[in-house]
């Protein structure tokens, strides 16, 4: 692997590994299994360890979590909320322990003790006891903020309000678990399915979902249980042994887990792995592992971190389970970002104590036997229905087809047939390509963005979210309540939303709550605070919303659409380059009329050649091909010393044009011959795009794979239409620009610490308004550092490097004189 190689690599692992935690922490939507997202991670590290310049450099290298969600507030973990190394065989527990040992110049005849204990698959959640009286509660996050879910962290039995005990800190962060028993869950989908909603995939969705809800009384309709194992702040620090800290844990009325051990060696740590692996179906409760640690708390501190994770402990996960089964149908179901996602119906079969009658299929290729760079998945052998195959249950997340036995294939087996158009709303269906590297998407999605049901409440939550337009009042709940009454479908069924039909709705689905805690035996949710006036008073409130939000700057607009790649920054360099969305979509038109073709994106894809050689190549091609008799000798600049004209032919005829061994490889490799080489670079430089592509992908802050999102979304006559109706519905003006003359303009700064007086973003947004640029770290370049509680390195780094530091209010007393 080339370094260029490692790079294109090392990205796209990145950015796979960064959608897996965004849907895994973040959503609580798991989109692959434990096992897959564990090989992503390892091929991660891999390529770090083979080219160190790219470690660290990746949003997935040292990532943790996901970034929390806008819908609850923010707490920042004094210390960080880390992640755990893996560990597969016994082989990489035994080196784990000489690792310890030699990091730390321990004998190998001296003692070294180790905890191990089952590793819960739930929802991590750090509780802040102050004075023995609990505080505050977060979930994980991105490690180092979390959301804020101390409402719902009350509403569960398992964890005390008030720790009990004369040795409990005055500071003390517990850390832990929250998890569902497989009973619970049972119970929960059963309701579930008789409400007619959704059933949760595995009870550690169904644990998320449950405390990561804006009313708490939902979280204490649902057992949640919570198991204690970890601490963050504590004051003063613990000192003896992490087995001491957990029993003292449980002495002040935190659940611990019981099968937690104290082992001498490795082979009692293997030793007591087996052993919880054992009683793994017994448990009663979803495991995927054990955690091991050293159990010293001062060598653990002398052990440190690295990265991601601590020195001194480790992940041990249980291997994959795998049973034989027959595929009896393959469904497409299509995902909140329009992705269509292959499942396979299976005639239901035990895996690892658990029936499995689903298994996903991940994606086009996978079900076709081709990964996303053209090499074969399972030696190329496609799925089809009536296929026997070995199904592999990892992680306890989703089940996944591995392997097909061809012997067993039905004779009258078809290839199975992707759909081209989204079966939930008829759209177009499309793979798209990377302009920049010409490959294939792995997923399909559906372009009907808008206007799709499959799509529809994760679209309107985020149309509503505080970043987009903003509409106060609009929570999650309100929206799926909205959708789920088919009272809102797209964002313009928003803004025609009236009083009665909104007001009968909510009475509605508050009376149908209250039937159904009273048919199953449950006492009746508390009453509702609003009532009568208050209610009216509040959805009078929800519509003002909409109507303070009738017009909005562009920017804001075409962030709220959701479009794929179109993110905050993006949507702000659009509107700055048009004034309008009729300027915008005219000039998407043009870049579709004059989009490249196939041939010459493929050209670019084949390995070792690129985008830049891509071009070199073209361009060479439409210097000799006119002339093809006056072919005799190559550019001058071209011409490799020494070597003769044959010599020089880079696998392309008489293009004389110099390229790497390499490169001339693959161009045969991949074409065949040197003729076709040239009829591909042919067919190529007459499938250049146009300047109307150009114009919106030569933009450094829009970018080529921006510009296909944008065609291809406006492309679709039905996100067209619903874009046509909002319009109606709303205004929208050209984005604030700041003004050349303000007092920030060109400077930079840098926002650090925690902003008591407003939410960051206000404050990036004003700093913006006023010329300003906001950076995320401090340099010699940075003008202002606005610090506020809590402020760490970057501080440092102003002090350091002598700029100039202000505070909340002095920054907002520099705003108000602006």
């Amino acid at each position: 692997m080339t370094a260029a190689e490692a790079r294109e690599r090392h990205a796209a692992l990145s950015a796979e590994i960064v959608e897996a935690d965004a849907a895994y922490h973040g959503e609580d939507a798991p989109i692959m299994s434990d096992a897959e997202y564990d090989r992503l991670r390892r091929a991660l590290e891999d390529i770090e360890a083979r080219f160190p310049e790219l470690a660290g450099t990746g949003p997935a290298s040292a990532s943790v979590g996901a970034k929390p969600s806008d819908t609850f507030s923010k707490v920042r973990h004094v210390v960080p909320m880390l992640s755990l190394g893996n560990a597969f065989a016994d082989e990489e527990v035994e080196e784990f322990v000489a690792r310890v040992r030699r990091f730390l110049n321990w004998p190998a005849d001296r003692a070294l003790a180790f905890t191990a204990e089952p590793k819960i698959d739930g929802l991590s959640l750090s509780l802040r006891y102050e004075e023995g009286r609990l505080v505050t509660a977060a979930t994980r996050g991105d490690g180092e903020v979390g959301e804020n879910v101390t409402a719902n962290a009350r509403e569960i039995a398992d964890i005390p309000a008030t720790l009990t005990g004369d040795d409990v800190p005055p500071v003390c962060e517990v850390r832990g678990e929250v998890y569902l028993s497989h009973a619970d869950f049972a119970a929960i989908n059963a309701r579930q399915e008789v409400a007619g909603k959704p059933l949760f995939a595995n009870p550690r969705n169904a644990a998320a979902g449950s405390l990561r809800q804006l009313d708490p009384s939902i979280t204490a309709s649902r057992p949640l249980r919570f198991f204690a194992y970890a601490w963050g702040e504590v004051s003063p620090a613990f000192e003896g042994t992490q087995a001491g800290v957990i029993e003292r844990f449980r002495r002040w009325g935190l659940p611990v887990n019981p099968r937690m051990a104290v082992c001498e060696d490795a082979s009692a740590m293997l030793a007591q792995y087996r052993a919880i692996e054992e009683a793994r179906p017994d448990l009663g409760y979803d495991i995927d592992g054990v955690v091991y640690k050293v159990d010293d708390l001062a060598l653990q501190r002398r052990l440190g971190f690295v990265s991601r994770s601590p020195r001194w402990a480790l992940a041990h996960k249980f291997p994959a389970q795998t049973a034989t089964t027959v595929v009896e149908a393959i469904d497409i179901q299509v995902g909140r970002t329009g992705s269509l996602n292959p499942l396979a119906r299976l005639r239901p079969v035990t895996v690892g104590g658990v029936v499995v009658s689903n298994a996903t299929l991940h994606n086009e290729g996978y079900v076709q036997g081709v990964g996303g760079d053209g090499e074969p998945i399972r030696e190329g052998r496609d799925i089809r229905f009536g296929d026997t195959v070995v199904v592999l249950r990892a992680g306890d997340v989703i089940p996944k087809v591995m392997d097909v036995d061809l012997d067993k294939r039905p004779a009258d087996a078809k290839p199975y047939v992707f759909p081209d158009v989204c079966p939930a709303c008829g759209s177009r269906a499309v793979r798209e390509v990377n302009p920049r590297t010409g490959r294939l998407d792995a997923i399909r999605r559906c372009t009907g963005g808008l206007i799709c049901p499959a799509q529809g409440v994760e679209r309107l939550k985020h149309f509503v979210s505080r970043n987009a337009f903003d509409l106060e009042g609009f929570g999650q709940t309100y929206v799926e309540l909205l959708f789920e009454a088919g009272l809102v479908r797209q964002p313009a069924d928003l803004f025609a939303l009236a009083f009665e039909p909104l007001k009968a709705e909510i009475v509605k689905r508050r009376e149908a709550l209250s039937a159904a805690k009273r048919a199953e035996g449950e006492p009746a949710p508390k009453k509702a605070k609003k009532k009568g006036d208050d209610e009216d008073k509040a959805i009078r409130n929800l519509l003002a919303s909409l109507d303070a939000r009738r017009t909005i700057p562009l920017n804001r607009f075409l962030f709220a659409l959701g479009i794929r790649h179109i993110g905050e920054s993006t949507a702000k360099a659009l509107a700055k380059r048009f004034s309008d969305m009729p300027a915008l979509r005219e000039a998407v038109a043009a870049a579709a009329l004059q989009q490249p073709g196939p041939d010459w994106l493929a050209l670019s894809a084949v390995p070792r050649v690129g985008p830049t050689t891509r071009d070199r190549l073209i361009a060479a091609f439409s210097l000799w091909h006119p002339h093809p008799e006056a072919a005799g000798a190559p550019p001058q600049d071209e011409v490799e010393d020494g070597k003769s004209d044959e010599e020089q032919r880079p696998g392309g005829g008489r293009l004389g044009l110099r390229l790497s061994a390499p490169q001339r490889e693959n161009l045969l490799a991949h074409y065949g011959s040197e003729e076709e080489i040239e009829a591909a670079i042919a067919r190529a430089a007459a499938q250049r795009p146009g300047e109307g592509y150009h114009f919106l992908a030569d933009d450094g802050e829009i970018g080529p794979v921006a510009t296909e999102s944008l065609i291809d979304f406006f492309g679709e006559p039905h996100n067209a239409a619903a874009v046509d109706a909002l319009l109606e519905a709303v205004t929208v003006e050209p984005m604030e620009s700041a003004a050349a003359a303000a007092a920030f303009a060109g400077k930079t700064l840098v926002f650090t610490g925690t902003l008591e007086k407003m939410t960051r973003n206000e404050a990036k947004a004003t700093a913006e308004r006023l010329g300003a640029k906001v950076s995320g770290s401090v340099s010699a370049k940075t003008d202002l550092v606005v610090a506020g509680p809590g402020a760490g390195s970057k501080l440092k780094d102003a002090e350091r490097l002598k700029v100039r530091v202000v505070s909340e209010d002095e920054w907002l007393a520099l705003v108000a004189d602006a």
